[in-house]
């Protein structure tokens, strides 16, 4: 059995913008919190979906021919091979389900692209 996970305290007491933490895995998933603010460059995940929901704040979520908005409890699925771009204009806080396989970044590898092992939690 595990332990019990409180996801925003989590992500609240995270140092960097933009760089998810693993802190559970479902089957073929992670479960990862962010903290997030402006805009992160556009990507997409061409074999995998990405689940948003937001923890604390509000969110903005470019695609190509569209924005979507979130607020705190929000949830948003940016299906396999759609180019997004998520923006934040103040500190907020989210939650992302994503298969294993998903990169963080696409295949564009950035200055703040991690790895699978810089987004495991740190204790």
């Amino acid at each position: 059995m595990g332990d019990v996970i409180e996801p925003r305290q989590v992500a609240e007491n995270l140092k960097e913008l933009w760089s998810p933490r693993i802190i559970a895995e479902v089957d073929d998933s992670f479960v990862k919190v962010a903290k997030i603010k402006g805009e992160f460059p556009w990507h997409s995940h061409e074999m995998e979906d990405e689940l948003f929901m937001v923890l604390d704040g509000e969110m903005s979520i470019e695609l190509e021919d569209s924005r979507v908005k979130l607020t705190t409890g929000d949830l948003y699925v940016v299906p396999k091979g759609t180019a997004h771009r998520p923006s934040a204009a103040e500190e907020c806080l989210i939650l992302l389900f994503e298969k294993k396989s998903t990169r963080h970044t696409g295949d564009i590898v950035q200055e703040n692209t991690r790895s699978v092992e810089q987004q495991r939690v740190q204790e």
